[in-house]
C-alpha cells in the first residue's frame, strides 16, 4: 500500500483518465472518464474542512480508539465515521480514509459514470466493467500475486486494506494485509483495522476471518500473513 507508492499500480485502468489530488494528509489517485482534478479538490477541501472543524470543537473524536456517541446534526463525513466505527468496534479515525474516498467518489459521480478513488491504498470504486485490484502485502511472497475481481453489479464498493507491517497506519496486529469489502468505504476501512488488530501470526487468520464475518455490512475478507492466506465472503480471487 505505501512503500514508494507501489500500491498506485493496484488497479489497471488504461481506459480511464488518471489524476492525483493532494490536500494535506489526503493523497488521492483518481480515475474517471475525464480529468476532474478541480472538482475533486473542491470536494476534498469541503469534506476535510468539515472534519477539521468538528475535531477542533470535539478533540476527543480524533484521539478515541473506541467508538464514540452519534452526533446529531454532524456533517456527513462525521456520521459515516461514527456509524462505521460503531459497527467495527474501533475509534472513528480508523474510518477516515475510506470515508473521505467514498464521499469524494460520490461527488464525482455527478460528472463521470465511472470513478475509482484510491486514498493510501484504500479504494472506493464505481465501475461499468470488470476490474481487478491487486493486493499489496509488503514483503509477503503473495504481495501483488493475488487480485480481487470487482464486478460492476457489486459497485459502488469499498476495498480497504490494513497492514501491521507496511505503512504508518495504527495497527496492533502483524498481518501483511487485511483487505475488507463493503458497500461503505468508511466501514471497509474501520473493519480492516478491527480485523487487522487481532491478526498477529499465521494461526490468527481463521480468527480474523470470523471477526470480519461478525461485522454487519462486511461482504468479504482477505487476510495475508507471510505465505499464508485466508478469505471469506463474496470475494473472487485471481492469480496475477
Amino acid at each position: 500500500m505505501y512503500e514508494r507508492r507501489t500500491y498506485r499500480n493496484l488497479v489497471k485502468t488504461d481506459d480511464l483518465v488518471k489524476f492525483e489530488v493532494i490536500v494535506k494528509e489526503t493523497d488521492f489517485l483518481i480515475r474517471a472518464e475525464k480529468d476532474l482534478s478541480r472538482e475533486a479538490k473542491e470536494s476534498t477541501l469541503r469534506h476535510r474542512n468539515q472534519l477539521e472543524t468538528y475535531i477542533a470543537i470535539n478533540p476527543d473524536f480524533e484521539k478515541s480508539l473506541i467508538p464514540v456517541a452519534k452526533a446529531s446534526h454532524a456533517p456527513e463525513i462525521i456520521q459515516e465515521m461514527v456509524g462505521a466505527s460503531g459497527l467495527a468496534g474501533v475509534g472513528p479515525m480508523a474510518a477516515v480514509a475510506g470515508a473521505i474516498a467514498q464521499l469524494v467518489s460520490k461527488d464525482l459521480l455527478h460528472f463521470s459514470n465511472e470513478v475509482i478513488v484510491e486514498n493510501g491504498g484504500d479504494i472506493y470504486i464505481t465501475t461499468s466493467r470488470e476490474r481487478i485490484i491487486g493486493i499489496y502485502a509488503g514483503s509477503s511472497p503473495l504481495s501483488m500475486k493475488v487480485g480481487i475481481v470487482i464486478e460492476p453489479g457489486k459497485t459502488p464498493l469499498g476495498v480497504c486494506t490494513s497492514s501491521g507491517t507496511v505503512g504508518h497506519s495504527l495497527s496492533f496486529g502483524k498481518a501483511d494485509a487485511v483487505c475488507i469489502l463493503s458497500a461503505s468505504g468508511a466501514l471497509a476501512d474501520a473493519a480492516a483495522t478491527a480485523v487487522g488488530n487481532i491478526v498477529r501470526e499465521k494461526n490468527d487468520i481463521e480468527r480474523g476471518l470470523e471477526r470480519g464475518k461478525e461485522i454487519e455490512g462486511v461482504s468479504g475478507v482477505l487476510i495475508i500473513v507471510g505465505e499464508k492466506m485466508g478469505a471469506w465472503g463474496g470475494i473472487r480471487l485471481i492469480r496475477l
